[in-house]
């Protein structure tokens, strides 16, 4: 294999790979998720604690400063506002992972790059599942919370994954665009960082949707992070079904990104090594 040999760009390559690299996936996953709290004193328990704390700190701020609301019923329960919140943020936060860890991620990998012979192309993968994880434990956290709080726990949170699923996909996809442009572009991280708070505030984490006045709405939709932030609160605070026709959509979007990403990183990589 020639290091600066063309690869295959096409959607059925971008799965093929997937599969035929799913174990290398799965350990560089492992490692990542482990690494992260490599010498800490509570190690992976850091996963528990950091929503948490950051989940009080926004609910002490935008309810009690800000006297922010809600309109649904839950919030009017022990912890409401904090569960319909935290929603919110474990969607961001999986965004907040993926792009602010790809303009580095080619860089921070360059052995693979110049001495072996690597499926670089996995490293998008090992972000989002990375993300993923964390998402999952948060997740769980936000289910037992209100199984405690609230006394019941909605049968529709088995449409949580579900809704991630195309978001994963749109994150793959623009984790690998911006892991090829991190490498000739240095200054990318700045602007990515930047983005990354800015949808956070450009989408309803903070405040529903209904505060927005109705003719700008659908400017929101344009953050990817809207649809799946409304959704998750569907199913996991409202106990309602997910939207079938934005699902469809939205996963249609998805594909395409991370087919344009994966385009783009394999074209792309033929430079690597000799920018590194």
């Amino acid at each position: 294999m020639h290091a600066h040999a063309r690869r295959r760009t096409g959607l059925g390559e971008l799965i093929a790979s997937a599969w035929r690299h799913r174990e290398l996936t799965a350990s560089l996953s492992r490692r990542e998720v482990v690494g992260r709290y490599r010498g800490s004193v509570i190690g992976i328990a850091w996963s528990f604690f950091n929503p948490l704390l950051m989940l009080a700190v926004y609910t002490f701020v935008f309810s009690v400063v800000f006297k922010a609301r809600w309109g649904v019923a839950l919030e009017d329960a022990p912890g409401g506002f904090a569960l319909i919140l935290f929603v919110g943020i474990i969607v961001h936060a999986i965004l907040a992972e993926c792009l602010g860890k790809a303009p580095a991620l080619i860089l921070g990998n360059a052995n693979y790059v110049k001495r072996v012979i690597f499926p670089l192309e996995v490293l998008p993968w090992v972000t989002v599942w990375s993300a993923l994880f964390h998402a999952g434990i948060s997740t769980l956290v936000l289910i037992v919370v209100r199984a405690l709080l609230v006394q019941s726990v909605p049968w529709t949170v088995v449409f949580f994954p579900l809704i991630l699923a195309p978001y994963a996909v749109l994150l793959l996809g623009l984790t690998s665009l911006l892991a090829a442009i991190g490498v000739y572009v240095r200054d990318i991280a700045q602007i990515v960082g930047i983005v990354t708070a800015a949808m956070m505030f450009l989408a309803p984490v903070f405040y529903p949707i209904t505060a927005i006045p109705e003719a700008y709405r659908p400017l929101l939709y344009l953050n990817p992070v809207t649809w799946v932030v409304e959704q998750s609160r569907a199913v996991l605070i409202a106990g309602q079904m997910p939207d079938w026709t934005g699902f469809c959509i939205y996963s249609l979007v998805a594909i395409a990104v991370a087919w344009f990403g994966f385009w783009w990183f394999q074209r792309s990589r033929v430079g690597f090594a000799d920018v590194l």
